[in-house]
């Protein structure tokens, strides 16, 4: 840390203020000393000329205080060296207390007008200056790829415009902070209660104090067009503390700047993650859509095998039966499971068309029950349907295959004997249909969250029962393929539920049919 200025020391910017004091004094005696070689061959109004050029000289070149001592210091020498009587204060003309009068005001008002020209100059001047640092701060920041980059590039210009130092903190969505660059040493101490005001309130935070014992002295939130991303700390040099107002739009400038970085690079690496996840979906997809293909036909001459063996004459003995009939079964399985595989990575690919024509619910619901009646030999099927439900248009193989899922992990989960509920009702614009069981229901963590329809996620993650997790999935797929929504949770009296909606649309106009009897009488 810094150390703080002792009790009557010298701080380097009284230093420097009583240099220019100085070389103010010595220009006025350089003058006199010039000039008084010449008394008697000038009039007094020339060498009074010289001493307000010597004023004008130092207003431009020292600014205005120094140039306000040269000013009395002119009028006094003048009078002392050149003014009968020579070599004293004493003034017998009157006519001189004129002289001296406006030699002294002239003196002033050049001098102020010559050092507010400097001052202003010198403010171009650092405004130019700042306004290139910033635009090539800007450049160099569009092409930054990391974060630090950016915390180097951000030091570089503190350096240029306010001799300071400082460090980037920046705050996750939880409000927890973190340094910008994890493996850099911080350059300074950051106070984290101003630094965390900073970024709640989105506002520049302040304390001259802080700079004086080593500690940030501005905070300056990162605010990026999304969110407010961080803070920047920044601690200036001890002789530039008390510009630190003046350079307030120049820093809250940089501070613009570089959240607008930071957001672009945070993107630019959700980009480059997501791309990757497409990739390696594609990927997975495509190995599954080969093995898929390849493990079909084999899969179906098992399953055509051991029927034929089940189903042979003379009959099997009754070991050899439950044999044949276990490898039917397991056959079926490993076929259904190949399926699934394979709808899944069509569904994924894209390269799914929907054949959708305007038909019943109810029906599908009776076939899907009707397919897995093996499945649910031991789950009675309730099925409570809406009055007047209208035809709604869907592909009715694909629908199918999501009640078929549905129902199959019910009564995989469900204890025998429990029943499974099938309701089906109007929602607005749409058909809402709830399969519901009896089972343990889906795990608190997982309840009502997307994870349950993600590819190759269980319920059950250690269970015993077979699968894979590609139920969900492929329900979901199919589902928003036909712009519905679906989800999952548990009922309040137990059990699992999952929920999915369908369009309503506008069914066509049905013409009734017009019988030829009817024809003739209405002729």
């Amino acid at each position: 840390m810094k150390k703080l200025p002792e009790h009557g020391e010298v701080t380097p910017s009284a230093l420097r203020d009583r240099k220019r004091y100085l070389l103010a004094a010595l220009a006025c005696a350089a003058t006199t000393l010039a000039t008084t070689p010449l008394f008697g061959l000038l009039d007094p109004a020339n060498i009074v000329m010289l001493f307000l050029l010597t004023v004008l000289l130092v207003a431009v070149l020292l600014g205005l205080r120094p140039a306000l001592l040269a000013a009395f210091l002119s009028v006094g020498l003048f009078d002392f060296f050149f003014v009968p009587p020579r070599f004293t204060f004493v003034v017998n003309d009157g006519q001189y207390l004129v002289t001296f009068a406006v030699m002294l005001v002239v003196a002033i008002i050049t001098g102020r007008l010559a050092a507010g020209l400097r001052s202003r100059a010198d403010e171009s001047a650092l405004a130019a200056r700042h306004a290139r640092a910033l635009s090539e701060m800007a450049r160099e920041l569009s092409g930054a790829l990391t974060l630090e980059q950016v915390a180097e590039i951000t030091d570089r210009f503190l350096g240029v415009i306010l001799q300071a130092k400082g460090d980037i903190v920046l705050y996750d969505r939880d409000g927890q902070p973190r340094p910008a660059v994890d493996h850099r040493t911080p350059h300074l101490v950051v106070e984290p209660r101003m630094a965390a005001i900073a970024f709640e309130r989105g506002e520049t935070v302040e304390c001259s104090v802080l700079a004086e014992s080593g500690c940030a002295a501005v905070y300056l939130p990162l605010k990026a067009p999304m969110r407010v991303r961080g803070v920047i700390a920044v601690a200036p040099a001890q002789s530039f503390t008390e510009r630190l107002s003046a350079q307030r739009p120049h820093l809250e400038t940089m501070a613009s700047l570089v959240a607008i970085a930071i957001e672009r690079i945070h993107y630019v690496d959700v980009a480059q993650r997501t791309q990757l996840q497409i990739v390696s979906e594609r990927l997975r997809s495509s190995i599954l859509s080969a093995l898929s293909h390849d493990l079909r036909t084999p899969l179906a001459a098992l399953v055509g095998l051991a029927d034929s063996l089940a189903c042979s004459r003379p009959p099997l003995g009754d070991a050899q039966r439950e044999s044949a009939e276990a490898i039917c079964e397991q056959a079926e399985r490993l076929s259904g499971l190949v399926e699934n595989l394979l709808d899944m990575a069509r569904l994924h690919a894209g390269n799914v068309t929907l054949h959708k024509e305007w038909q019943a619910i109810e029906e599908v619901i009776g076939s899907s029950i009707k397919l897995l009646g093996r499945a649910l030999a031991e789950h009675p099927v309730k099925v409570r349907l809406a009055d007047d439900l209208p035809l709604i248009e869907f592909d009715a193989v694909l629908i199918e295959r999501v009640f078929c899922n549905l129902l199959e992990n019910a009564a995989k989960y469900s204890p025998a004997g429990s029943a499974i509920e099938i309701e089906v009702s109007l929602r607005e614009e749409r058909m809402e249909v709830r399969v519901a069981d009896g089972g343990p229901g889906f795990s608190v963590a997982e309840a009502g969250t997307e994870a349950l329809f993600e590819m190759f996620v269980r319920g059950e993650s250690e269970s015993a029962l077979p699968g894979v997790g590609l139920g969900l999935a492929i329900c979901r797929a199919i589902v928003e393929a036909h712009d519905g929504t679906i989800a999952a949770g548990n009922r309040l009296q137990g059990g699992a539920c999952v929920t999915f909606t369908l369009p309503l649309g506008k069914p066509p106009l049905i013409e009734e049919e017009i019988l030829p009897e009817q024809e003739e009488e209405a002729k």
